[in-house]
């Protein structure tokens, strides 16, 4: 079992920054991680990747946080970043943290971002 806790989210007004955070109960720098990753979902909406850091392979980034936002990791801590710049309101969403270990993806509860115009 993978436990998952986010933070780092809120209220932010447009062309702001928030790091989000996930600190994640097992090792993930071990190779039983397949992916690590940043999801979102705004009201009435389907959850989509924003960010994700695959165990083999580059790291993929949705077309609209391109250039703005930075998935990173931190093996000595356990914890996946996300560095978001520039926020729009159409950023406005929960974010998910989702790891993948032993082909099982876990989700963390979510932490809120709101970004105002």
């Amino acid at each position: 079992q993978v436990h998952l806790v986010e933070s780092g989210g809120g209220l932010v007004q447009a062309g702001g920054s928030l790091r989000l955070s996930c600190a994640v109960s097992v090792n993930i720098g071990s190779l039983s991680i397949n992916s690590m990753g940043w999801y979102r979902q705004a009201p009435g909406k389907q959850r989509e990747l924003v960010a994700r850091i695959p165990n083999l392979g580059s790291t993929e980034y949705a077309d609209s946080v391109k250039g703005r936002f930075t998935i990173s990791r931190d093996n000595a801590i356990n914890t996946v970043f996300l560095q978001m710049n520039s926020l729009k309101p159409e950023d406005t969403a929960v974010y998910y943290c989702h790891v993948n270990r032993f082909g099982a993806g876990y989700w963390g509860q979510g932490t809120p971002v709101t970004v105002s115009s």
